[in-house]
């Protein structure tokens, strides 16, 4: 069996969790393929590192001691908003070599730098695209998915995403089931497609200021599948519809109509996720009415009919009951 080197970057400001979660999957499936990993650590001096939370990492050894591996992995944190020059150089100078560069969230910002994005599909933290975009504009940044694959480069979202980009990793290397035997390990989900998008519905939008609107908001969320109507959720405000409309769009930053919808999509998400409940009963609760109509939603923003995106999805379990 091959062994895969996999060299993690460390730097001061690093992002705790950017490290150990990646750590975490391919020693997990190294102990279950004995050999086909060996996971190291390195920093510029080999010194001990502060994380942004407060932990100290003691690296394994020097950047310039370290080769060069199969898989090179740069974790994000504060400490990319400043970074030492002498990490750009390093990577600028030796990062191509890896078969496989990685970044989780702001590292990004470190390939980019080095110019290792230029002219590449790449992602980052949703509060970090501008960012990279504008600063980097021969980068073509992807905001929403929680990871985007580009060849021998391959970028994650915030924090936990960097996890879901390892498992993807994992099952390319090694197969399926050992991934899944990880993830269940891990107690997460093998495994968020990369498609998926970084935050809820709730998140993507605005929390609006009045009470009445943000009651509604609220309402949306726990009934996906009563009356969501402009008219009727106008009633429930004690609003008439056209002013209504006009002030969820003003203060929520979408209109009722695309808000109900991201709503239902990801109260679906979350029954194919977590339920074995068959795709008609899923349609009906999240208020699509049809299958159909919920496979189109699913197709139109995913990529992915219900069907398949729960395969790829939920880690195990009972088969679906049908419906």
């Amino acid at each position: 069996m091959e062994q895969r080197d996999v060299l993690i970057v460390l730097f001061d400001g690093v992002q705790a969790l950017d490290v150990t979660g990646p750590v975490e999957v391919f020693h997990g499936a190294a102990q279950g393929a004995p050999g086909a990993y060996r996971i190291r650590t390195a920093g510029l001096d080999g010194t001990p590192v502060r994380t942004t939370s407060g932990l100290t990492l003691v690296p394994d050894g020097t950047l310039a001691d370290a080769g060069t591996p199969h898989t090179l992995l740069v974790p994000g944190g504060q400490g990319t908003r400043t970074p030492d020059p002498r990490l750009i150089d390093w990577l600028r100078g030796n990062a191509h070599r890896a078969r496989r560069k990685v970044s989780v969230c702001s590292g990004a910002l470190l390939l980019a730098e080095a110019g290792l994005l230029d002219g590449r599909r790449a992602t980052t933290h949703w509060m970090l695209c501008d960012t990279l975009a504008e600063r980097f504009p021969a980068v073509q940044v992807e905001p929403e998915p929680i990871y985007v694959r580009d060849g021998d480069l391959a970028t994650s979202a915030g924090v936990t995403a960097g996890i879901d980009l390892a498992l993807a990793l994992v099952e390319e290397d090694l197969g399926r089931d050992l991934a899944l035997t990880v993830a269940r390990h891990l107690v997460v989900f093998l495994r968020r497609p990369g498609n998926q998008t970084q935050f809820s519905a709730q998140l993507a939008a605005q929390t609006a200021e009045r009470r009445p609107l943000r009651d509604v908001q609220q309402w949306i969320t726990e009934h996906p599948a009563s009356d969501l109507s402009v008219d009727a959720l106008a009633d429930r405000a004690g609003l008439s519809p056209r002013h209504f409309a006009r002030a969820f769009r003003d203060e929520v930053g979408m209109t009722p109509g695309r808000y109900v919808d991201r709503v239902r999509l990801e109260a679906a998400r979350r029954c194919l996720e977590d339920t074995v409940d068959g795709i008609e009963q899923v349609s009906r609760r999240c208020g699509y009415g049809t299958p159909e109509a919920m496979r189109r939603a699913f197709v139109r923003v995913l990529g992915a009919s219900p069907a398949e995106y729960r395969r790829r999805f939920q880690p195990a379990g009972p088969s679906p009951r049908p419906a």
